[in-house]
Parts: C-alpha cells; structure tokens; sequence
C-alpha cells in the first residue's frame, strides 16, 4: 500500500445511502438464482448467477475459500464460582471469535450488565458452563473461556446461527443450511464469506466443463468484518486480524495458471485477503499465519486478477477493498447503478464480478 495514497482517502469516500429495503433479509430461492452484476469488461451488464461460467475462460482458476461458519451465538447466565451452581446472575450474549486449536478454549465477545470477571462462571444453554480466564484479544476487547468440553460439539449441540447484525430475524432451519457454502469443510468463521454462498453443485459443474480449475484457501472469517471504521482518516484504522491458510496445492495452482495465460479469480474479499497477505513477500507463499491486512485504494496487487463479491456496507474496510482493486470511482458508479436496479444488498444479497484496474505483475 502507497501511504500517500491511502491518506488521500476519508471514510466519507466510502459512504453511500442504501434504501433500507434493499438489505436482503432472505437467500435468494436458488443459491444461483441470485443476481450478478458483471462489471467487468467496459460497462456493467445485469446478469443472473448461473451465468457466471461463460464469463470466465478455459484455463482461468477460480479460488475458493472453504472455512466452515460454527454455530457461534450463545446465550447464558452467569453464576458463582463453583461448578453446577445454580445460575443466578444476569443474562449473558456471546459471540465466539475464535476456538484455540487443540484445547477447550476460545474467544468471545461477551455482552452482560456488568462484565465477568475472571475466575467467574456462565452456563449457556441450560446445557454446559464456561469459565471465564481473564480479558484478552485486540485492546483486551474479548473474552477468554474454557469451556466444560470441545467447544466445536458443544456450539453444533447448542449455539446460534451467527447472522450479521442487519438479518433482523432470528436463526433457523434455512439459516443453518444457506449460511453456509455447499463445499465448507474447516470450522472456524463466524461470519460466511458470502460471495460463495451463490455457488451450487450445478453452477460447479459447469465451471468444471468449462475448463475453469479450482482450489481453495482457508480464512476464518471474524466478527470484526462488521466492525465500522470510526476515525475520519482511513490511514489510522487498525484492522482486526484472521487466521488463514494458502495450501502449496494453490501456489502451484497459481503458478500453473500463470504459465498457460489465465486468469486468477477469487471467490470473495476473504479469499483475496488471504492470497494477497501470502503474496506480501513479493511472491504467493504456502503457510498458515495471521493477518491484520488493509487494503486501501494505492494497494499492490500480486495475485488476484478478477474478483467475485457481495455488496458492502458502506463506510467499511470491504468497500475500501474493491475500490482499491477496481478503482473508487468505478466502484462508486457500481454502487448507484446496483441500488438503481434494485440490487439486494449484503450477506445474503446479489453478487457483481470485478477486474483489477492495474496491470498484472510480472
């Protein structure tokens, strides 16, 4: 990123008045029934999901990212000190942000009257208890628990649906099946990286008949994806970090794609932030690490070509993303043109496909 260029930027450049009806409360009836706004050759052209494979070529490599959203709303009560006392304190909210591989540990977000203290306890669900181990994460801004078992058994026993805080309903059946893409494999996010909740088996296999190959990374997606950016310079916002893994089976991949000419697309800005964050070296490199990424307008791009992406909220870091890989103008110009057309917005709204406005890297 160009530093000079990012502070040129205010978040009020990323600002846009969205008709309240427009924030898609529902999935679309087929997940490839959605509608997709093709922006990516001179001028945008309205098209449906389904159509997405003829818009791309033989040869292109198309990436997905394959976290698995857990069930990472819970609500609770808090109690004494001693285990199976009766809960008498107030009611709990919690969000899990993330579970600490290998123990019975995690991350929360937690929202009570008064904030536990460490040494406290919260039984959730009527069904198990928590205790609560100190302050931690970002600014100390989470929660540290150990849970009384595994914590991915005990959030698919118990826990919620973690819908973005503008779905106004309360999870449910079709929540659990279209919060999800249909090739999740690793749990992990808390939040669904939503420009893949379009694909399905049909739309997959006519990508495969195309020609188009496929390979995936690994970025679990947190909740401060919905965070707002709260100072005026964008330049001073500090991004929440994520877990992501870009497996050596996709750097050939890439590698390969380059050699026969084709064109890299990523699935999602998560996706994106992964490959990006592993190419920050100068070349895409296999690992697993965090990453506290922000991509702004003056960003170097190294791997992605072409991107597929959902509508953002505005005055957010994904809207700072796009307008970096696809230029702030031409992104704001998409936005009016979407709302015009009575786009749906947000998670479980329509789609667009973007090119990168800078030429590719050699």
């Amino acid at each position: 990123m160009n530093p000079s260029t990012a502070k040129a930027y205010s978040v009020n450049d990323f600002d846009f008045d969205l008709p309240p009806e427009l924030i898609a409360q529902h999935p679309a009836p087929e997940r490839s029934a959605s509608r997709l706004l093709d922006a990516s050759g001179s001028a945008p052209v309205d098209r449906i999901f389904r159509e997405l494979p003829g818009l791309l070529s033989p040869g292109d490599l198309l990436i997905f990212n394959n976290t698995r959203v857990i069930k990472a709303r819970l609500f609770g009560r808090k109690y004494g000190t001693e285990a199976g006392a009766e809960a008498t304190g107030g009611a709990v909210e919690a969000l899990v942000e993330r579970v600490l591989p290998g123990t019975q540990e995690v991350w929360m977000h937690l929202r009570a009257s008064k904030s536990p203290k460490p040494g406290s306890r919260v039984r959730f669900a009527d069904a198990f208890d928590a205790e609560v181990l100190g302050r931690c994460g970002p600014d100390n801004g989470l929660f540290h628990l150990r849970l009384d078992g595994d914590p991915f058994a005990l959030l698919e026993a118990h826990g919620h649906v973690p819908l973005p805080p503008y779905i106004e309903h309360a999870d449910d059946a079709e929540d659990e099946r279209r919060y999800q893409t249909v090739f999740a494999k690793e749990p992990g996010a808390v939040a669904a990286p939503t420009a893949a909740l379009h694909f399905d088996e049909g739309v997959l296999a006519a990508l495969t008949a195309r020609g188009v190959e496929q390979a995936h990374v690994t970025l679990h997606v947190g909740a401060g994806t919905f965070q707002p950016v709260r100072v005026e310079k964008i330049a001073e916002h500090k991004m929440h970090s994520e877990w992501f893994e870009v497996p050596q089976a996709t750097v050939d991949a890439v590698a390969a794609c380059r050699a026969r000419g084709g064109r890299v697309v990523a699935v999602g800005t998560t996706t994106l932030r992964a490959l990006e964050s592993a190419a920050q070296g100068g070349t895409l490199q296999a690992g697993a690490r965090e990453t506290d990424i922000f991509i702004t307008p003056g960003f170097e791009f190294r791997v992605v070509d072409r991107l597929i992406t959902n509508f953002h909220l505005p005055r957010s870091t994904l809207m700072m993303l796009v307008s970096a890989f696809a230029g702030h103008e031409h992104i704001m110009a998409l936005y009016r043109h979407a709302i015009q057309a009575r786009y749906r917005f947000f998670s479980y709204g329509d789609s667009m496909l973007l090119s990168r406005t800078a030429s590719r890297p050699a």
